[in-house]
């Protein structure tokens, strides 16, 4: 659509200099033609704050529809030859603006159809009412159209400044509330402050006699314009109750600086040890900033000396333009706090860091369907299991809304909760179906979750309905693998089945939901196809014998992307299976006897010599008989040890009782309940974790 040129346009034939601003003048009647009638022959004249410039459309549209009979055409026709009166009938004052003090008078009709201002003869051509009043609503609809066009706080308030600057006004600026309420808030202090948030002006050269600053200095810079208008005004200022600021500002209708209530009124806006000079005269005006529910700041429209003064029907159009803006800045602030509560809804849903598990390396990516819609369904999750195993979990909830960022939150508290049960995957995945009803009927969403083992090498993966997943082996060979697609979460009365494959060391793994394959230009298959293939492609750009980097990986699979392949959120997991070599692993099985932990330690000390890490073994001795010692004492079924050797050392103690031990602090009269003391204390990490079969208790050392 092309926007309307704004109002006040200078036609061809007008001389630059002209000091009457930017309005249209109306071209000498033609020899012969006949004129504009007089007052009173049915020529539509403004009274006293005159309806025709801003009295809505209903005006403008009597005005056009009057055709013939009224003597003129549209807005852009030439005065009409017809020598009939015109029957028109003039339009009423409004009553939405009443005249101000002090306010000059509206041009008057003389003989000979002439306009004549204060006792001032006016040449033929000056601009008709009619005519200015066209301007006006040409003005006021592409200036409305340019504050509408901004999303954010300050793209509305820059459209206000650059709309008004110089067409409407040669100086603009604009205060707002600090801080701006949100919907209906009510505002935490009760004083109200206002902040400078914006200043324009036109880039001339400043003029110590006509310019707005009193100050002598050589002509600014353009992109000094802003900042020395600014410097010449206070940058915050405070509403006192009942005073003339706060009188204006509940008035709400825009008044010009000579109006008793705005002489008090700039002068604590714009704060008592401001340079600024306001021209006298209608050549400011003050205009309340009102949104849906309270006045939310003001604006200050300026004119030159030497450029015609406001008229009152232009108080109409700064009330539009305060009106437009203040609506406009109302919702960029309800959006800047959707866009806030969004942002951090998604971010406390999903992980705020991976861990680091041993043997696994980790990187993730999630993009938001659009700006428009931040949050979504999509989920990814990596959570360490005992045995030094990691269950990994990438799902999708139909939507990208509040509603299933919420069911993605409760589905991913679940999903952490049965592993932590250390249950099955496909017995995680039956869990999730059943919480998924239990939210309700229509809650559907599909999951993929993931066991890797990096002692055995393996991993087992159970699918709901989700996309497969793609594994890189490190010779660059990318393959889709075959899992089971099952049904997705919220059906119902499905079972789910798990397969195990093999992990290979240096293999990388990529989880991903629907959004990156899937679109309106490309189907599921033919997206996993070009995933595939830009992962065999990125894995050559290293060579064969090294995987490329994870964050650049899922970097270039982003990258794959094209402009209209955006429809949906997108979640990436992707993980790098380093693998526990089967020489820094050790596995033994004690029964649960006196002498178990006895020979705990002899096997420990044997271990760390084997790895050259015998100045570990005091400590290692005493942590390993304290914990095996606790497992021995109430358990019927053996006792398993296991060491491994990765960055730090892990040892590992399950049994088969479910109870946790708790740390306490023991009294000095006990003989016991000061082993997990000392763990504590001489530990890296430790922790315990409930089993199917029992538990496991564990802890970590730092390597010397």
């Amino acid at each position: 659509m092309t926007e309307q040129p704004i109002s006040y346009e200078r036609p061809q034939g007008v001389d630059p200099t002209d000091p009457r601003g930017a309005l249209l003048h109306t071209p000498a009647p033609a020899p012969g033609a006949a004129a504009l009638p007089p007052d009173g022959s049915g020529t539509t004249t403004c009274g006293k704050g005159g309806k025709g410039t801003m009295g809505g459309q209903g005006a403008a549209g009597k005005d056009a529809a009057a055709g013939p009979e009224a003597g003129s055409g549209t807005e852009h026709s030439q005065p009409s030859a017809s020598t009939e009166p015109d029957t028109h009938r003039p339009r009423p004052a409004p009553e939405s603006i009443p005249a101000q003090p002090g306010a000059e008078p509206r041009p008057e009709r003389g003989p000979g159809g002439q306009e004549r201002r204060a006792g001032m003869a006016v040449t033929p051509g000056r601009p008709t009412p009619m005519r200015r009043d066209g301007d006006r609503l040409r003005f006021v609809g592409a200036a409305t159209r340019r504050i509408a066009r901004g999303l954010d706080l300050d793209e509305i308030v820059m459209g206000l400044c650059r709309a008004t600057v110089p067409t409407f006004s040669d100086a603009i600026l604009v205060y707002l509330r600090d801080p701006l309420p949100v919907g209906d808030e009510r505002p935490a202090a009760d004083r109200i402050m206002l902040r400078l948030r914006r200043t324009d002006r036109i880039p001339e050269e400043r003029d110590t006699e006509t310019g707005f600053a009193a100050l002598a200095l050589p002509p600014p810079e353009p992109g000094e314009l802003t900042a020395e208008l600014s410097a010449s005004v206070g940058d915050m200022c405070e509403v006192r109750p009942g005073g003339a600021l706060a009188e204006v500002l509940r008035g709400v209708r825009p008044v010009f600086a000579d109006n008793p209530a705005a002489r008090a009124a700039l002068p604590e806006l714009l704060g008592e040890e401001s340079t600024l000079v306001v021209p006298g005269g209608q050549r400011a005006v003050l205009a309340p900033l009102r949104g849906r529910r309270r006045v939310i700041g003001a604006a200050v429209f300026l004119r030159r000396p030497e450029r015609l003064p406001f008229e009152n029907d232009d108080l109409l159009v700064a009330a539009q333009l305060a009106t437009h803006s203040a609506l406009g800045i109302d919702k960029a602030v309800l959006y800047d706090r959707e866009a806030y509560i969004a942002d951090e809804l998604q971010r406390t849903m999903l992980p705020e860091t991976l861990p680091r598990p041993t043997g696994v390396r980790l990187a993730s990516r999630y993009l938001p369907a659009a700006e428009t819609a931040r949050v979504g369904g999509d989920w990814y999750d990596a959570i360490p299991l005992p045995g030094s195993r990691v269950a990994l979990v990438v799902g999708d909830v139909m939507g990208h809304s509040m509603t299933s960022a919420a069911i993605m939150g409760q589905l991913r508290t679940t999903a952490q909760t049965l592993a932590g049960l250390d249950l099955p995957p496909q017995e995680v995945l039956h869990h999730l179906d059943e919480q998924a009803q239990r939210l309700g009927t229509d809650r559907m969403a599909t999951c993929l979750y993931a066991v890797y083992d990096p002692v055995a090498h393996r991993i087992t993966i159970a699918n709901a309905g989700h996309p497969p997943p793609v594994l890189l082996h490190l010779g660059g060979r990318a393959e889709v693998l075959r899992v089971p697609p099952g049904a997705p979460i919220g059906v119902g009365g499905v079972d789910f089945e798990a397969v195990e494959l093999d992990a290979p060391a240096g293999a990388t793994l990529l989880l991903y939901t629907d959004g990156l394959v899937e679109s309106r230009l490309r189907d599921v298959a033919t997206g996993i196809e070009q995933l595939r293939e830009k992962l065999a492609a990125t894995a050559q750009l290293t060579g064969p014998d090294h995987p490329p980097p994870l964050e650049a990986l899922c970097d270039e699979v982003l990258d794959m992307l094209g402009p209209g392949d955006r429809d949906d959120d997108i979640a990436l997991l992707a993980a790098r299976f380093d693998g526990i070599a089967p020489s820094d692993v050790a596995y033994w099985f004690l029964e649960p006897e006196d002498a178990a932990p006895g020979r705990a330690r002899r096997l420990a000390r044997r271990a760390l010599s084997r790895w050259g890490m015998e100045d570990m073994s005091d400590s290692v001795e005493l942590l390993v008989s304290e914990v095996v010692t606790n497992a021995v004492r109430y358990a019927t079924r053996p006792v398993t040890l296991r060491l491994l050797r990765t960055d730090v050392l892990r040892c590992e103690v399950g049994d088969d009782v479910p109870q946790l031990p708790r740390l306490r602090q023991a009294r000095a009269t006990d003989e016991g309940g000061r082993g997990l003391y000392l763990v504590n204390r001489l530990a890296r990490r430790w922790g315990a974790t409930r089993l199917s079969t029992g538990k496991v208790v564990w802890f970590e050392l730092n390597r010397s």
